[in-house]
């Protein structure tokens, strides 16, 4: 998001990552939630104008671009899409209408089954409107990506009653770089208790400790869990322009699936962690930028495992809750070397380097 008042502004490469994060992971999460429900929720509670200067499609673009070129559409059709776009600044508004309605024009064959409603009003307007018309017991699973400008009007406990239900996800943005400069200012103290539910941000280390960021990134995590009841939590770092970590995205949801899914899009757009984007090397070749360094994993998985034979279903589970690596790090780039090493081996393996479904590993 822009601060400024222009009605469009320039695509930054932290926000193309963004973006692209959002538009993988809803590619995955719209067949696999209309294969369940007959209603489904996304909610942009900062939509912006919908595009930028150059003509790169904004958030709710990309929300509807996903859904509407999605090679499984026409097996969708059986379950409402409610699209709800907010933006509270008039002049991106009025942009953000001629977007959508841009948008709509592009498919004359509108499915019936897609709605779109754009509101003009502030973050806890709309959430507030939305728990009014549905009801606690009538939500549907909702999919909500907030991403504000600064750290006001996102307060949690209003975030929490938004994803009372089940199936429902979050994707948003913690302003870090607000949160280090004045945690401990005392000034903005009934806006940050807002924000992370609690006034344990006044604990956090004093200016001059480089752990400081990390505490209250840790804490607005915890609290993500807490007062939500996400049991799964995962946090992507954007790096801005002067090597200083500006934002993180933090991705929430109850299951594991969405987990694997959010895991899969993040190593995408960062090869080599799965958790960073740098502003810096954006649009540069780094070199050996696919190679993953599966080191860290292979010793914690001795570190766990040794001693024991358990099944691949366990490793993988483990992997996917407990470490940043995504299941596909684990079988070829991590089991088979470890096997080539003598440190595992498998009394039911058929081959050698293969770990396919009911594989026990013995690690030695």
């Amino acid at each position: 998001m822009s601060s400024g008042s222009h009605a469009v502004w320039s695509l930054e490469p932290h926000t193309r990552a963004k973006h692209d994060l959002l538009e993988r992971y809803l590619g995955a999460w719209y067949p696999a939630l209309a294969s369940h429900n007959k209603r489904i929720l996304f909610l942009d509670g900062f939509a912006g104008p919908g595009v930028y200067a150059s003509g790169e499609p904004g958030s709710p673009t990309i929300a509807l671009r996903t859904l509407l070129e999605h090679s499984h559409l026409p097996q969708m059709s059986g379950t409402e899409f409610i699209f709800i776009f907010n933006e509270k600044d008039r002049t991106r508004h009025q942009k953000l209408l001629e977007v959508v309605a841009t948008e709509q024009a592009r498919h004359p064959a509108w499915p019936a089954n897609v709605k779109v409603f754009v509101e003009n009003e502030n973050f806890t307007s709309v959430a507030t409107e939305i728990l009014a018309q549905l009801g606690t017991g009538r939500l549907a699973p909702t999919f909500a990506f907030l991403d504000p400008f600064g750290y006001k009007d996102v307060p949690i406990k209003l975030i929490a009653d938004l994803m009372k239900f089940d199936r429902s996800e979050l994707f948003i943005y913690f302003d870090h770089n607000s949160a280090v400069r004045f945690s401990t200012a005392g000034n903005v103290d009934v806006q940050f208790e807002a924000l992370f539910g609690t006034d344990e941000f006044k604990n956090a280390p004093p200016a001059s400790d480089p752990n400081r960021g990390t505490f209250l990134r840790d804490l607005y995590r915890d609290q993500l869990m807490k007062e939500c009841g996400f049991k799964y939590v995962r946090h992507f770092e954007m790096v801005n322009s002067q090597g200083r970590t500006g934002n993180y995205l933090f991705f929430c949801t109850r299951h594991k699936l969405g987990l694997e899914k959010m895991k899969d899009a993040m190593w995408r757009v960062d090869p080599q962690a799965g958790n960073r984007f740098s502003d810096i090397l954006a649009g540069q070749q780094v070199l050996f930028d696919d190679v993953v360094d599966t080191g860290p994993l292979r010793a914690e998985l001795k570190r766990v495992f040794s001693g024991r034979t358990v099944s691949i279903e366990m490793i993988e589970d483990y992997v996917l809750v407990n470490t940043p690596f995504a299941k596909t790090h684990i079988k070829v780039k991590t089991l088979k070397p470890m096997q080539l090493a003598g440190e595992i081996s498998s009394p039911n393996q058929r081959r050698p380097g293969t770990f396919p479904s009911e594989t026990q590993v013995t690690f030695h």
